[in-house]
């Protein structure tokens, strides 16, 4: 998964969720009429149709990214961790012998 680039990886999320919101607002808005949807507010067919075709994005970029971090083996998302970890205590180390110092 690291060898993948991060703009590759970002436009693989929000590309298909983008196919797939403008599909969901087509359909959505061809069933239901967005003036009766919006009927409280006083918002445009425009403005109800960008609306929803936002909304129907990202509901595909969660869904997207999620089973892009799914995806992920065990053992990477735990190596990470353990990178982390030991980082963590080597600061939490080195932040104590400075107090240890300045005591003295």
């Amino acid at each position: 998964m690291e060898a993948i680039p991060l703009i590759q990886r970002v436009v693989a999320i929000l590309w298909p969720s983008f196919i797939t919101a403008g599909i969901a607002t087509v359909l959505f808005t061809a069933a239901f009429d967005p003036a009766d949807i919006f009927v409280d507010y006083e918002i445009s067919r425009l403005g109800s149709y960008t609306i929803s075709f936002f909304m129907f994005w990202s509901f595909g970029v969660i869904t997207a990214a999620s089973t892009c971090y799914f995806l992920k083996p065990c053992e990477a998302i735990n190596k990470a961790r353990e990178r982390a970890r030991a980082e963590a205590i080597e600061v939490a180390r080195a932040v104590a012998e400075e107090d240890s110092i300045a005591e003295k």
